[in-house]
C-alpha cells in the first residue's frame, strides 16, 4: 500500500517498543499477603489485562500510520478521447438557393447546430469562406458561439470579399493549420460546399491530400446542391480516409451526420489510475479500539488491594 509520507511509518517502532516493555515489566510490584498463597491463576483474565493494556499502544500505531497518508489507486477505467471537428463552410452566394424550406445555408448551419448537441465531448471550430476564409469559433468544447452564428454569417450579409467566390483549396488548406494548433486527440474536416473551385486544379486537390493525410486529417465532405461531390474534392476525402456524400434535402443531411456520427466514433483510451486517500479502514479501526478500551475503564483494570 502507498504512502503520502511514508518515512513516518518509522515512527511504528515506538508503539512497538512500548508494548514490548510492558509485556517484560508488567504486573504488581508490591508484594501481598495472598501473593503466596495457593489460589487458582485466572490466566484467561490475566490475557484480557494485557490485552487491555495494549489498546492505547495500537490507538498510537494508527494514528502514525494516519499521519503518514495511507492510500490506493482508483480503478482503472475508460476515458473518452477528444476529437477536433472543424466545420469548413461555404458562404458564396450561391449558399442562399432554395433548399427545403429555407436556404442551403440555412440548411447546413442548422445541420452542425444539430450535429454538435448529441456528439457532446469533442472540441468543434468553424470556418466559413468564399473568396477568402474567416475563422469564426477556433476550437473549443463549448459551443454557445455556434448558437449566436447563424445571423452573422449569412451570405447575403458578409462583405464581398468574404463570400464572393468558392476556393475550397484556401479553406482545406486554413482548417489544417487549425487543426494543427491542437495537441491531441483525432482530427477532421467537414465541408459544405454547393459548387466546383478552381484552385484544386493542376494537382492541387493531390497536395492538399497527401498534406492532410500526413497530418492524420480525415475530409467529409457534403454536397449541398444537385448532381454529385466535385472529382476533385472527392479525391481528397478518398484518400485522408473520409467519405463524401450529396445532401438533396435536409432530411438527406441530417441522416449524413447520423453517418458521420457511426464512421467517426468517439475512440476510448485506458486511464491509468490515480492514487487517492484511504482514511476509511484505518479510521474505523481507531473508532473500534478507542470504543472497545473506554469500555475497559468501567471494570477490567488490576485490582488495587
Amino acid at each position: 500500500m502507498p504512502f503520502s509520507h511514508p518515512w513516518l511509518l518509522a515512527l511504528l517502532l515506538l508503539p512497538i517498543g512500548l508494548a514490548v516493555f510492558a509485556h517484560r515489566h508488567g504486573g504488581r510490584k508490591i508484594p501481598l499477603p495472598f501473593d503466596h498463597q495457593p489460589l487458582p491463576r485466572a490466566r484467561l483474565l490475566g490475557f484480557l489485562l494485557k490485552s487491555a493494556d495494549l489498546l492505547p499502544l495500537l490507538l498510537l500505531a494508527i494514528a502514525i500510520t494516519l499521519l503518514a497518508g495511507p492510500r490506493r489507486f482508483e480503478q482503472p477505467r475508460n476515458e473518452r478521447q477528444l476529437t477536433n471537428i472543424l466545420f469548413c463552410l461555404d458562404v458564396s452566394l450561391s449558399m442562399t438557393a432554395p433548399f427545403g424550406s429555407g436556404s442551403r445555408y440555412d440548411a447546413a448551419i442548422t445541420a452542425v447546430n444539430d450535429f454538435i448537441t448529441f456528439r457532446k465531448g469533442d472540441a468543434f471550430g468553424l470556418t466559413v469562406f468564399g473568396s477568402n476564409v474567416l475563422n469564426w469559433v477556433p476550437l473549443t468544447s463549448d459551443v454557445s458561439a455556434f448558437r449566436c452564428a447563424p445571423p452573422f454569417l449569412r451570405p447575403e450579409t458578409l462583405p464581398t470579399y468574404v463570400g464572393g467566390g468558392t476556393m475550397i483549396g484556401l479553406a482545406l488548406r486554413e482548417s489544417e493549420k487549425t487543426l494543427l494548433s491542437s495537441d491531441s486527440g483525432d482530427r477532421m474536416i467537414v465541408l459544405f460546399s454547393d459548387g466546383e473551385s478552381y484552385d484544386l486544379d493542376n494537382g492541387q486537390d493531390l497536395a492538399i491530400a497527401q498534406s492532410l493525410k500526413a497530418n492524420g486529417i480525415k475530409l467529409y465532405a457534403i454536397h449541398i446542391a444537385e448532381g454529385g461531390v466535385p472529382d476533385s474534392v472527392a479525391v481528397i476525402s478518398n484518400i485522408t480516409g473520409g467519405e463524401t456524400f450529396a445532401a438533396g434535402d435536409p432530411a438527406a443531411l441530417k441522416s449524413i451526420f447520423s453517418r458521420i456520427d457511426e464512421m467517426q466514433k468517439a475512440p476510448l483510451k485506458r486511464v491509468t489510475p490515480d492514487p487517492v486517500d484511504f482514511f476509511q479502514p484505518f479510521a474505523l479501526a481507531g473508532l473500534g479500539i478507542g470504543s472497545l478500551y473506554l469500555l475497559t475503564l468501567f471494570g477490567l483494570r488490576h485490582t488495587p488491594w
